[in-house]
């Protein structure tokens, strides 16, 4: 609320529940929830190839092929670098008109294992990459859509596909309703530790996150310097530092005017850690840059990790990966330009329950070019359950889980009663969300034949992976 030309937030007038609530239920006059079942195909979509060459444009040329032969894989992995192609899709749908902070690349995959400060290991949304203010209902669809996809390449039947899609958007919807009935400090500070299984009633998944909690443990600063490092006396200073082994074409030496320029990069990054955290990092000393290959719809940007010592022979491995634009930006109002690099990781802050504490953003110039870039631990104890490689009575869990974790994401940035009051517990809206997500996982896969023809008629060059 605004006084004498100045923000200032309103504490002295609270808002009812039910009042909230109301304001939700009265957009669904306007949107009903069964509008969620549509046509695929949005009147603003590219051509496949005109997709792919757009998003090309700004990347390392020699890297294309390598980015095309990862998105033939698979009509699962296509999905994954095609964010920007459904947002086209997605563009002309109806919404309810509650935009909250999304991921906007909420597919199955991205959702992950990690360590926070304390130790504990949590699973939450873990990319950032194209996370932008727009329609929660953008999200939810993604994710239901990568749950077909995911399910039909581990050999999934189609109404296991179609019940874990509906699975998803059910404890989506009961989720909301939870949250909006929690105390305020209760839900914003919960954690999405293995207690919330039991919450999503995804129980058959505990195996698997105990499995992939174990090895999120060990997967470290130290076991990275351990596996791609070699060791190096530093005559001058005495000291034994380590420095990257190349491993083409994934990970691979730079030259001394390179490293300087991201060395530059990092010491910019500091002064966009939260206070508290300026000390810890300044504590390390970079001992080598080497750039390394990440991802699907990454490959081709540029990407470093840096290897920093610190004390007696701590080692402690950044990532600096290259920020675009986010490919949703161009099928939603124009907001204030902003550094690419902040806009991830605010939207990171604003939706994990908890972020890396090295998480930070800075700009690096290469040749005539600054880049914007986001810097984050490589490697904080991270993990992964494989949606692709669970059975049917698994994946239904996943979906069950996956559903209940972005609920929480996006009530951090939008008043779950509101979503709550829309929704309504309209089971019609399970429905008609699993309707869209099979209809689009067949365009996806009509799309990703598409690509392969293309490729095996020599329209585009690939490097199918070894």
């Amino acid at each position: 609320m605004s006084d004498s030309g100045s923000d200032r937030t309103d504490l002295r007038n609270f808002v009812p529940a039910d009042e909230v609530r109301a304001r939700g239920r009265a957009l669904r006059e306007r949107v009903p929830v069964t509008a969620r079942d549509r046509d695929a195909v949005g009147p603003r979509r590219p051509g496949v190839l005109e997709f792919l060459e757009a998003s090309h444009a700004d990347r390392l040329p020699h890297l294309v092929p390598l980015r095309v032969g990862r998105m033939m894989s698979g009509p699962f992995t296509f999905y994954r670098g095609a964010a920007g192609l459904m947002a086209a899709d997605l563009a002309h749908s109806p919404v309810s008109g509650l935009d909250a902070q999304i991921c906007g690349d909420a597919h199955a995959a991205n959702f992950g294992l990690y360590g926070t400060q304390r130790g504990e290991i949590v699973m939450d949304i873990n990319d950032f990459d194209e996370t932008i203010l727009g329609p929660w209902e953008w999200d939810l669809e993604r994710l239901a859509a990568s749950l077909v996809l995911a399910g039909r390449e581990s050999g999934v039947d189609e109404d296991a596909c179609r019940a874990a899609a509906r699975d998803a958007a059910t404890s989506y919807r009961t989720a909301i309703d939870r949250l909006a009935e929690m105390p305020f400090m209760e839900s914003w500070t919960a954690l999405p530790d293995e207690s919330v299984l039991s919450a999503a009633k995804a129980d058959d998944l505990l195996d698997n996150f105990k499995k992939a909690a174990k090895k999120a443990r060990k997967n470290t600063s130290a076991k990275v310097a351990s596996k791609w490092t070699e060791h190096i006396d530093d005559h001058e200073t005495g000291v034994r530092k380590h420095r990257f082994v190349s491993d083409p074409p994934v990970l691979t030496a730079v030259d001394e005017q390179v490293a300087e320029a991201v060395i530059d990069g990092l010491e910019r990054y500091v002064a966009t850690l939260r206070e508290s955290r300026r000390n810890l990092i300044t504590r390390f000393t970079v001992s080598d840059i080497a750039f390394r290959i990440v991802g699907t719809g990454s490959v081709g940007l540029h990407s470093y990790v840096a290897l920093l010592h610190g004390n007696d022979g701590e080692s402690l491995v950044l990532q600096l990966k290259q920020s675009i634009p986010s490919a949703l930006a161009p099928y939603l109002p124009p907001r204030p330009d902003r550094h690419e690099g902040e806009r991830i990781v605010q939207g990171a802050r604003h939706v994990q329950a908890e972020t890396d504490i090295l998480l930070g953003w800075t700009s690096i110039a290469l040749g005539e070019r600054e880049l914007p870039f986001i810097v984050r631990q490589f490697r904080n104890l991270k993990g992964a359950i494989d949606p692709a490689g669970l059975g049917a009575e698994d994946l239904d869990d996943y979906g069950r889980l996956a559903g209940a974790l972005l609920a929480r994401a996006h009530s951090r940035s939008l008043d779950p009663r509101l979503t709550s009051g829309y929704l309504d517990s309209d089971e019609s809206f399970d429905d008609a969300v699993s309707a869209f997500a099979v209809r689009y996982a067949d365009r996806t896969e009509a799309d990703h034949a598409e690509l392969v023809a293309a490729v095996q008629a020599g329209k585009l060059a690939a490097e199918l992976p070894a």
